[in-house]
């Protein structure tokens, strides 16, 4: 027979199962609300939108970098496409990313609106009462001082302990904390309490976080940004037509861009010159500019981290090299091709490579791939190489294919890149033949009899050396987004409020005034909200500066201390027989005892 007490559920009446309340939908959706506007799922949902904006570091985006998604593209054939399904080249506008945002957006909101009513019902309310029992909290000081009567003409100790309190109480105001009065029949106090800042900062970054949420989503749908290359000489309309790229949001329209147009008129660089440290480095770029708005022309200048505002929109320089200005004709001295040729730089001394195209008015369609050496200099291997960024022996080198550029299927192809799927080489190493090499305005015969190419000599007259024998030319790209102003004013309100959720302490003060015969006993107590290292400290000063204000108004006066007390404190400090007796006697009148 057992003879162990009865467990409750061993109990003849007892039951082991618990049947929890069904939710049913309304109270899945009320769980699903308050997990959703949690602190932790914000924090949760802040961490994930981070993680979720790797990949737009990663992969070239189409809003920003088209060609290098054209690139990409072409260089991984067989990844694109799964990628693309992702929407790894369209992160921020893909379906998972705006999920993140917007359940982020909502989170926020969730945990901020009761925040704010709880804040505010708070701010209006009274500080607590006064503890009965001050000595309970861990910064305590108790101090007696003796009564003078001098509050109310022959009043009594009462009387002095309730100045003593209305002194306080002033000084508690100065300091900035919100004060009530309590008293009773035996005792008066005064409880304060500061820090109610701490609250409002960190509810100020929140709203500021919410608004940049806000500001970041819709500013996003009206603005755009385009790219446009313009050599020296050429003029830009700010019309959709006339960029290269361009990527808009959802909200801006056709008619949406500012008038106004703009002429590269020179770019400027400066090199380190040889011999000195950096020689050949780049020193500074500016692209001059003359822009027309309004009907009104002035000049201006694009430097790299100086933007030029533009009706509105900020013009920055992308990047920059030469153009080297191409002309060919076919076997009748017919003119069929004439441009600058914008060629992409490959290193710091402006190593360049660049495409011709010429679609029509030869018998087949050619593709000339051209290299540009603004420094040309022989290697040990025989191949040459660009060893100074500037224009001190320019030379250009092409390789001529013929064939289909395969531009008349519709299918888009980069300037910049020539498919030699469909053509057949003429000239190069791959085939044995010699590059044709040109210097400036100097010709040559295209193979097969096909006709001539000139390199161009764009010096102006008077020249003496090649130095500005070549067109430079200025990636720029031109960004418009009004929101931009509000997203500072939104990161400086969270950036504040943060400042004051970290540094703003939150405490509660009082004080106690007791008539204790014919003195007054004096309680001081404090409490902080979270972790205060200064709170001891504060409650310091407290005292200290309480007993000065009531030796400044002669309310009561500071207890001297006893010859028992100064000679407990002469065997404990134990002083050497060098020390004076000015070192050894009590502090002045006016600092109180402190137990």
């Amino acid at each position: 027979m057992e003879t162990d007490p009865l467990r409750p559920s061993d109990h003849i009446d007892g039951d082991d199962t618990i049947t929890q309340p069904r939710l049913g939908f309304v109270g899945w959706l009320r769980w699903g609300w308050r997990q959703l506007t949690s602190m932790r799922t914000a924090l949760i949902l802040l961490l994930v939108l981070a993680i979720a904006a790797i990949p737009g570091s990663i992969f070239p985006q189409r809003m920003a970098d088209p060609n290098g998604v054209t690139q990409w593209q072409r260089d991984n054939p067989d990844l694109f496409p799964v990628l693309d399904a992702l929407k790894m080249f369209d992160v921020y506008l893909s379906p998972w990313f705006s999920a993140i945002y917007l359940l982020l957006f909502t989170s926020l909101v969730g945990c901020v609106i009761p925040r704010i009513k709880h804040h505010a019902k708070a701010l209006q309310a009274r500080p607590p009462r006064t503890p009965a029992r001050l000595k309970r909290l861990a910064d305590f000081r108790d101090v007696e001082r003796a009564s003078t009567g001098s509050a109310t003409q022959g009043a009594d100790a009462a009387a002095d302990a309730a100045a003593t309190i209305d002194i306080a109480q002033k000084q508690l105001k100065a300091l900035g904390y919100r004060v009530e009065r309590y008293d009773d029949k035996r005792a008066f106090s005064v409880s304060a309490e500061r820090g109610y800042w701490r609250e409002t900062g960190n509810l100020i970054f929140h709203i500021a976080l919410v608004g940049v949420l806000i500001t970041v989503g819709v500013g996003g749908g009206f603005a755009y940004t385009g790219q446009r290359v313009l050599v020296e000489g050429e003029t830009f309309a700010n019309t959709l037509l006339d960029y290269d790229s361009m990527n808009r949001g959802r909200f801006v329209g056709d008619g949406a861009l500012t008038p106004y147009s703009m002429r590269l008129d020179t770019f400027d660089v400066t090199y380190q010159p040889y011999g000195e440290p950096g020689s050949g480095q780049a020193g500074d770029f500016s692209a001059n500019m003359t822009v027309k708005e309004d009907g009104h022309k002035r000049t201006g200048s694009v430097k790299v981290n100086h933007p030029l505002e533009v009706g509105g929109d900020r013009v920055y320089l992308l990047g920059n090299g030469y153009a080297p200005t191409i002309t060919v004709r076919d076997a009748e001295g017919k003119v069929v091709f004439t441009n600058s040729v914008p060629f992409l730089p490959q290193d710091n001394n402006l190593f360049s490579v660049g495409i011709v195209k010429v679609t029509d008015g030869m018998p087949e369609q050619l593709g000339i791939r051209g290299l540009f050496y603004p420094t040309a200099a022989a290697g040990k291997d025989g191949a040459i190489a660009s060893a100074y960024g500037d224009l001190f022996n320019p030379t250009l080198t092409l390789d001529v294919f013929e064939g289909d550029l395969g531009i008349d299927d519709g299918t888009p192809r980069s300037v910049y890149v020539l498919d030699t799927t469909d053509l057949t080489q003429l000239t190069g190493r791959a085939i044995g033949e010699e590059s044709i090499e040109l210097t400036p305005g100097k010709t040559a015969d295209l193979p097969n009899g096909l006709g001539t190419v000139t390199f161009e000599d764009e010096s102006p007259a008077g020249a003496t050396d090649l130095t500005q024998s070549v067109k430079r030319f200025a990636s720029l790209q031109i960004h418009h987004d009004s929101s931009s102003v509000w997203v500072l004013v939104f990161a400086l309100l969270a950036l504040g409020g943060l400042m004051l959720a970290l540094f703003v302490p939150r405490r509660r003060v009082w004080v106690k005034a007791v008539a204790a015969g014919d003195g007054v006993a004096l309680e001081y107590a404090a409490l902080a909200r979270g972790e205060d290292p200064t709170l001891a400290a504060a409650v310091d000063d407290l005292v200290a500066g309480h007993a000065r204000l009531l030796d400044a108004a002669g309310v009561t006066s500071a207890v001297p201390r006893s010859s028992s007390e100064d000679g407990d404190a002469d065997r404990d400090e134990a002083p050497d027989s060098a020390a004076s007796a000015e070192e050894l006697e009590p502090p002045a009148s006016d600092t109180p005892k402190v137990d």
